[in-house]
């Protein structure tokens, strides 16, 4: 039996850009003929809500029932699992969680109050038995960010003190947002009118399939 790919969504602040993360990819692994589950930790249930809008005619997204009280384990017959989770994720439930999963994405939004916000959380992360033994990966995302901007730089220094790697910068767009109410993801479009879009994922699809590969 193939042990799925299992992915956690974390950062401990809302309005992050987790739920577009998870949303996202899953798309894109339905459209790879994967067998997808999506989870969601938050009580606010967005990603649930997500998939209850999801037209039928696109790629199934089956979703994962999960009970919050014990550790989460992917539905039978899963290929790609992923974890959707709340702001404030810490202590017990963020260990739980961890055990859930073979992959964490962190999505960093180039803000002060993000990265102090962050601060403690890798600290957790570090000190967590499942990453020191190198059971799961973690992968940092940058949200809503212009590479070349001052704030985008304060950023990649902040992140660099922490030696987890950068996977890519996703640019500040609309286009999510817009997807999001009809239960849509970047990956449901037409690639040839997305590819500037598209072409910022595959270093973070890449990493997610072989850790190794090299960040940005």
């Amino acid at each position: 039996m193939t042990t799925p790919l299992s992915i956690l969504i974390a950062n401990p602040k809302g309005g992050s850009g987790k739920s577009t993360l998870a949303t996202n990819l899953a798309g894109h692994f339905a459209w790879q003929g994967e067998k997808v589950a999506l989870g969601d930790l938050d009580r606010q249930q967005s990603a649930r809500y997500w998939l209850t809008r999801r037209p039928e005619q696109y790629p199934h997204i089956a979703e994962w029932d999960i009970d919050s009280d014990t550790t989460p384990h992917a539905p039978k017959g899963t290929t790609v699992a992923l974890l959707d989770s709340p702001a404030g994720l810490h202590g017990k439930k963020l260990e739980t969680a961890l055990k859930a999963v073979c992959r964490v994405l962190v999505p960093v939004a180039p803000s002060s109050f993000d990265m102090w916000a962050l601060e403690g959380f890798f600290a957790q992360l570090a000190e967590e038995k499942t990453v020191r033994k190198k059971q799961v990966e973690i992968g940092i995302v940058g949200m809503r960010v212009d590479p070349r901007t001052h704030a985008a730089q304060q950023l990649e220094h902040f992140l660099a003190g922490y030696g987890f790697p950068v996977l890519s910068w996703l640019r500040n767009t609309q286009l999510y947002v817009q997807l999001q109410p009809k239960g849509l993801t970047l990956f449901d479009l037409p690639g040839r009118r997305f590819e500037r879009d598209l072409e910022q994922w595959q270093a973070i699809l890449k990493w997610l399939r072989n850790p190794s590969s090299p960040s940005i």
